[in-house]
């Protein structure tokens, strides 16, 4: 039997110290039926498109921005501004706040006020189609709580219902790969010149990121231990280098540029605790590890990308590449460094 959605929030209630996620799997229902129950209440359903809340976003001052996957979290604190429409992706490109926007899977959306221990907590958060978080906008003691209430009034949805629809979630493309076509596909990578040029090539021939990666061989890519992610963290924090990191979901990428500074294993997680700069890592959740070269007009893109056991991307890390911050070669260096899998350790 459905749950109502005076049951949804007896639930809650009952359970104040829990995040929303995971209340929501408890009941076996999605987050976006958990934030629409109190629709009418603490709760406003709003205009999901990213020009709407990512315009009202650019109008709160400082506030905290989070993207999620199953096992990775980012949070970035800074000023949402230079904002980039496009007709399917749009962009944030801030010194802070740097996202990838993926306008069809903006599906619901909220304006939350939920009283909690420290006060009111406000927010803007965003759900995909089968009601997975794809973006939250978290205000801050300095933000601006008018101009909150303004985009929450401005951005009001006609529909101010209780309920949420939800469609089924996709599940995550197992790796793909084309034996057909390694022979292009490795002509083709040698001809790159940008890394965004990727994704088209895996897409002609017929392949996903993974299925490439696992076909492609050196001198492209190297299977890497699953723990080569944490060592990584801990060497890039101890030499100081500023890297860029990579965490997204079918809706949203979020991107930090700077240092990792303040690591803080708990249990499974890997955490980055830094001022304005959070991350939160499942390391168990980590099955593959690539360490992966790309051509590029500036010399070698080398990444190192972590995958779950779906062939979920889970994050990916790089060299910041910015005019006056470029330590591609600091950073290579640490990579090649980096322990490897065996050749019968990597799957087929």
């Amino acid at each position: 039997m459905a749950l109502s959605p005076f049951d949804i929030r007896q639930h809650e209630d009952d359970a104040p110290k829990l995040r929303a996620r995971d209340i929501a799997e408890t009941l076996g229902i999605s987050e976006a039926e958990l934030v629409a129950a109190r629709c009418g209440d603490s709760v406003t359903r709003l205009n999901p498109h990213p020009d709407a809340i990512i315009g009202a976003a650019q109008t709160l001052g400082p506030v905290m921005a989070l993207t999620r996957n199953a096992s990775c979290v980012i949070e970035k604190v800074g000023v949402y501004e230079n904002y980039r429409s496009g007709d399917h992706v749009s962009m944030v490109v801030a010194e802070d706040i740097d996202l990838r926007l993926f306008t069809s899977h903006w599906c619901h959306a909220f304006a939350v006020e939920k009283d909690t221990e420290r006060g009111k907590q406000r927010s803007l958060q965003v759900f995909d189609a089968a009601g997975d978080a794809v973006h939250k906008i978290f205000l801050r003691a300095e933000s601006d709580v008018n101009a909150f209430h303004a985009a929450r009034d401005a951005l009001r949805h006609a529909d101010q219902s209780p309920d949420c629809e939800t469609a089924p979630r996709q599940p995550v493309e197992a790796a793909k790969g084309n034996p057909d076509k390694l022979d292009i596909l490795r002509a083709e990578w040698l001809r790159m010149t940008d890394t965004h040029q990727f994704m088209r090539l895996t897409s002609k021939l017929r392949m996903n990121r993974l299925g490439a990666y696992r076909s492609v061989g050196a001198p492209f890519v190297r299977a890497l231990a699953t723990e080569a992610v944490n060592t990584m963290m801990e060497q890039v924090r101890d030499a100081g280098l500023e890297v860029m990191v990579f965490v997204g979901n079918r809706g949203c990428i979020q991107i930090h540029s700077g240092l990792l500074g303040n690591l803080n294993p708990m249990g499974p997680w890997q955490n980055v605790m830094d001022p304005s700069f959070n991350l939160h890592l499942r390391t168990d959740h980590i099955a593959e590890v690539w360490a992966v070269e790309k051509p590029t007009q500036r010399g070698p893109a080398v990444s190192v990308e972590a995958f779950d056991k779906d062939g979920m991307l889970i994050l990916q890390v790089f060299a910041v590449g910015k005019e006056g911050r470029d330590c591609r070669a600091a950073w290579g260096d640490l990579v090649a460094g980096l322990g490897g899998l065996v050749e019968q350790q990597v799957p087929a």
